[in-house]
């Protein structure tokens, strides 16, 4: 592609920017300084800066930082004396659509709007900022960039990533670190017992039949129904799912046994009834991260997923489809933890997701309390002895490195997550993934993507199925 093609890739609010510069006097427009794009693939992170656009009572600004480093907006308020908060996703993508972008590259003089700049960009003799475009960035020189901030106020303000241990392979100390934050964040006595250290409801009688129903190689569908149908709410939950659209089955669905024996099946309905019984037990917080995907959505889409990358493996390699399902079903079952052990400690972690768009939520829990959602969630699980495929799903889903006992159900969930925030369905911060995964879980990526291109024609229909499991 030759040098005239690559400027008109350029966004034309970017190109008038500099242009005005020209106009002026103050940037000459060669090849040292003029922006070009560039791929990807090969650029530093650190090379790569992130525009975040935040308000409070003094008005909007643009804060300009490294993208490998996550935004703490603490130390930002306390450097530039504000109260700065992410600016809600309706006024961004208002914004956007104004300079008819994708998406705001991180150049000032764009929006006009007062600037702030961690010190840490300006180390950069090039910088790489976002062009709207996949895989590709707009190189500028340090001048160009430097005359688009001259006006912006600088301090430090980033934490490195590198420099946040979350998530460690290791799980042996999980349980001291979680009772570290409690005794860091509250003034509860620390006990023994997980269960009693948070102050979490006991594992529901339902839950507790099912695992033991689990158990009985000789347990049916007569003796799985009867469990359900004492818990009038979840059996009620589990007709209604196997009534949906998603499943077209002939005929109206009169019964839980019904729903077992006709549409869904002994394990799909034991693990779907566990996995609902166990999402009663905690409340899905009203005050959630703004960009997020709610709950049960995220929860469905991952379950459904999960199974749909398994039917594309080999029945030699494949993992249980139950106790895969049941771990996308719970999969950020911490979540609803930490919002309920830390409630002000949450609100500000929430505060810091939407700021950091751009950063997995384990570096941000991390940060703030010195645990994770999946640290915790696992050792729940672990306490409520639930099977121990679940627990190391939940544990190591994040954990690209971890290869021992169980690995296959974590990967299994690592893979869905990023296939389904490739494809919009979920948010989640944009990392990359080891396509090693694939020769792991003995998939290939075209089949894997098949799987979730099926299950995306059935869009609106697996919304309504998780707007039932909420209720």
């Amino acid at each position: 592609m030759d040098k005239k093609e690559l400027l008109k890739m350029i966004p034309s609010a970017v190109n008038k920017v500099f242009e005005h510069y020209e106009s002026t006097e103050e940037l000459t427009l060669d090849d040292t300084n003029r922006p070009v794009i560039v791929d990807k693939s090969g650029v530093a992170p650190n090379q790569i800066i992130k525009m975040v656009l935040m308000s409070d009572s003094l008005g909007r600004a643009q804060v300009i930082i490294p993208a490998d480093c996550l935004l703490d907006v603490d130390a930002l308020n306390r450097s530039v004396g504000r109260s700065l908060e992410a600016l809600p996703n309706e006024d961004v993508s208002s914004l956007i659509s104004r300079y008819s972008l994708t998406e705001l590259p991180a150049i000032p003089d764009i929006t006009g709007l007062p600037s702030i700049i961690d010190s840490r960009v300006l180390e950069n003799d090039t910088i790489y900022v976002e062009s709207g475009q996949p895989g590709q960035l707009i190189k500028l020189s340090k001048e160009a960039f430097s005359i688009s901030t001259k006006k912006a106020k600088e301090a430090s303000f980033v934490v490195p990533l590198s420099s946040i241990p979350c998530n460690p392979e290791s799980s042996s100390n999980d349980l001291e670190k979680i009772n570290q934050a409690i005794e860091k964040f509250t003034s509860l006595r620390i006990k023994q017992r997980l269960e009693d250290t948070l102050e979490l409801p006991p594992l529901p009688q339902s839950a507790q039949d099912i695992i033991k129903l689990r158990s009985d190689p000789d347990a049916g569908s007569d003796e799985l129904a009867d469990i359900i149908e004492r818990d009038p709410s979840l059996a009620a939950q589990v007709v209604s799912w196997a009534s949906s659209s998603f499943y077209n089955a002939p005929g109206k669905i009169k019964s839980v046994h019904d729903a077992i024996v006709r549409v869904l099946g002994f394990d799909m309905v034991m693990n779907l009834a566990m996995g609902l019984a166990l999402g009663r037990t905690l409340k899905v917080p009203e005050d959630e991260s703004k960009g997020y995907t709610p709950y049960w959505h995220q929860a469905m889409w991952i379950a459904l997923g999960t199974t749909a990358l398994i039917s594309k493996i080999e029945p030699a390699y494949r993992q249980s489809f139950g106790l895969s399902y049941l771990s996308g079903l719970l999969h950020n079952f911490g979540y609803l933890v930490l919002a309920h052990v830390f409630p002000p400690h949450f609100m500000l972690i929430c505060r810091y997701i939407d700021a950091n768009p751009h950063v997995d939520s384990a570096y941000i829990e991390h940060f703030l309390l010195g645990i994770t959602r999946e640290q915790v969630g696992s050792q729940l699980m672990s306490v409520w002895n639930m099977p121990e495929e679940v627990t190391i799903a939940l544990r190591h889903q994040k954990n690209e490195t971890y290869d021992g006992e169980f690995s296959e159900y974590a990967s299994v969930l690592n893979l869905t997550h990023h296939l389904l925030s490739d494809e919009g369905v979920i948010q989640a911060a944009e990392t990359s993934l080891d396509e090693s995964i694939y020769e792991r879980l003995h998939l290939t990526k075209e089949s894997a993507q098949a799987a979730i291109a099926k299950l995306l024609e059935n869009k609106d229909d697996v919304a309504g199925v998780a707007n039932l499991m909420g209720r």
